[in-house]
């Protein structure tokens, strides 16, 4: 698969590299919860954690590496015979199994951390690439801090190892260093420097220090990388690292650059796994954050909701559902126009003329000024009674009365204003909504299904506003209604009037 000219390879590294964030540690279980997702979604490997690391660590390799059969399982490793012995023994149940040994190549990292040279490192990852391969096919290698590295010392590095058995050679901008411009010159020297390049898969292994992880990882792809290591939403130490959903994104929005039929990824499943990511790993996912963000779909100025109510790609380069989120948000606020207030309305049922939408905007500033944001329980109170009369039928409760108890059945008298006069009538019920609706049927001469019935409280506390949602099937078609009150009877049955003006 590996040497399949034709594939571009997605390495997760959420549960390895993305786990070092402070306070975001999984337990095995969640991993193996995660792990199964990412199998699903499609990626090609999954880097499992760094077993020498803890024991937690270690078992949780041992156990994904049961659980997940499909991708390659992945295990990190320092250049050092302890640290693969220990990834060697928690990958033994692997299908696919992976060490991925590494260590520095840049000077900064050769003299400060290492306290070495150049020619002594260069032995030290020979030998641990020859010491992972007695164990498994599949070695990967990685350069730390290649992005500062020298160009023509790294293409040593990369040739040595490669005639050593590696079979992937991951650059990695450790600490988000480079330009994308550098980033991509510094892979295709070493594509066209590197003698025996084409033996191995070239890895980008990008971080976010300055903002550039994906624009870096991209620029490695179009100058000769196959393999892309990322994490879900980003996540990862410090800054972060190159995020999967948006590279997979751009691969697929950017049909020209031709990779988009080279990935193997389930893209609708992008935004669920991201909130599975988020809450497992206590780490928010950020309004702003591309493709998954809670505002990545959202649009709130008024002139950019009337050009997506006009056409969707005038303002959104992707379709909402192909990341998996059902459909573009149009939020009300203050700096809504008529477009979005009008398509808010009708989607609850409303139908207004352009003098009426004139009048109601005005009354929906003075609103949106006292809040920052207008949801649809807002529009409902906004357009209040005065919508009742709006309908053909005009049906309205003018006076409504209920007794219940324990030793009595509930009964309600309702006085309706239906077809310009008031009729009344007396019904019971096996509770006090149930006579009421009951009334009104007495009324109306027809019964009608109720599909759906549910009671919300509105801000909390037990004087509080009650929001009722009613669906009904008339003739086949479905009607919702909304109704309030601080009565929750009274809320009920302004909910079944509000659906029945729409059709009796």
């Amino acid at each position: 698969m590996l040497h399949d000219p034709n594939r571009i390879f997605i390495f997760d590294t959420t549960l390895r590299d993305g786990e070092q964030v402070p306070g975001s540690q999984l337990t095995t279980p969640e991993k193996i919860i995660i792990g199964e997702a990412l199998q699903s979604l499609g990626v090609d490997i999954i880097e499992a954690g760094f077993p020498i690391s803890s024991p937690g660590d270690f078992q949780s390799v041992v156990e994904l590496s049961k659980a997940i059969r499909e991708p390659i399982i992945c295990a990190l490793t320092r250049a050092n015979k302890g640290d693969i012995d220990c990834a060697a023994e928690a990958l033994k149940y692997a299908k696919r199994p992976r060490i991925h040994t590494g260590i520095g190549s840049s000077d900064m990292h050769i003299q400060y951390k290492f306290n070495s040279t150049r020619e002594v490192i260069l032995e030290r990852a020979v030998e641990a690439v020859k010491y992972a391969k007695s164990f498994v096919e599949d070695v990967e290698f990685y350069a730390e801090d290649a992005g500062r590295a020298d160009n023509v010392y790294l293409a040593q590095m990369i040739e040595a190892v490669i005639a050593a058995g590696a079979t992937v050679v991951n650059i990695p901008d450790t600490n988000g260093y480079c330009l994308p411009e550098q980033y991509g010159e510094k892979i295709r020297f070493l594509k066209e420097n590197v003698r025996n390049i084409d033996n191995a898969v070239i890895s980008v292994h990008c971080h976010n220090d300055l903002g550039l992880a994906t624009a870096n990882s991209i620029a490695g792809l179009q100058n000769g990388a196959r393999q892309i290591e990322c994490t879900i939403n980003g996540i990862g130490e410090r800054a972060g690292n190159t995020s999967l959903e948006e590279v997979v994104m751009i691969l697929n929005t950017h049909k020209g650059l031709g990779y988009h039929d080279k990935i193997n990824i389930n893209t609708r499943q992008l935004y669920p796994l991201s909130g599975m990511v988020s809450r497992m790993m206590r780490m928010p996912v950020q309004p702003n954050k591309a493709i998954v963000g809670r505002n990545a779909f959202a649009h709130s100025s008024g002139i950019h909701q009337d050009g997506v109510l006009k056409h969707r790609e005038t303002y959104e380069i992707m379709n909402p559902e192909d990341v998996g989120i059902d459909q573009s948000e149009i939020i009300l606020t203050a700096r809504s126009g008529r477009h979005a207030l009008k398509h808010h309305l009708e989607r609850l049922g409303y139908s207004i003329e352009r003098i009426d939408l004139d009048q109601t905007y005005q009354r929906f500033l003075v609103m949106a000024d006292e809040k920052k944001e207008i949801k649809d329980d807002d529009l409902l109170i906004l357009m209040g009674d005065e919508a009742e009369t709006n309908f053909k039928n005009g049906l309205k409760i003018n006076s409504l009365q209920v007794t219940c108890g324990d030793q009595s059945d509930p009964e309600a008298i309702v006085k309706l204003l239906y077809k310009g006069s008031e009729h009344e009538a007396t019904a019971t019920g096996n509770g006090p909504v149930s006579a009421t609706i009951k009334a009104i049927e007495h009324i109306l001469g027809q019964n009608i299904e109720i599909k759906e019935f549910n009671i919300h409280s509105i801000h909390g506390g037990s004087d509080d506003v009650s929001k009722v949602d009613m669906r009904v099937i008339y003739e086949d078609k479905s009607y919702m209604g909304y109704g309030f009150s601080t009565d929750i009877v009274r809320a009920s049955a302004n909910a079944y009037l509000d659906a029945l003006n729409k059709f009796v």
